[in-house]
């Protein structure tokens, strides 16, 4: 894709674009993050306030980065 191409892509365009491989393996790790962090915040057991910040932070800094990445253009 030529750089004129990408920078009038749309959000869903650039969702829909060929993505390179290394944001496709941090999307992925992302992806991880978020879901370990929403399982130990809904973990049935009462966890140490520190344990639920640190998950909200990871589950937070998970999602961005697959956020980040999955609107990230092969050019």
């Amino acid at each position: 894709m030529k750089q004129h191409e990408i920078d009038r892509l749309s959000i869903i365009g650039r969702a829909n674009a060929e993505t390179p491989s290394f944001f496709l393996k941090l999307r992925n790790i992302g992806l991880v993050l978020a879901s370990v962090s929403a399982a130990i915040l809904a973990a049935p057991i009462t966890l140490p306030a520190i344990v639920s910040t640190i998950a909200g932070y990871i589950g937070v800094a998970g999602a961005v980065a697959s956020a980040v990445s999955q609107v990230t253009v092969k050019g």
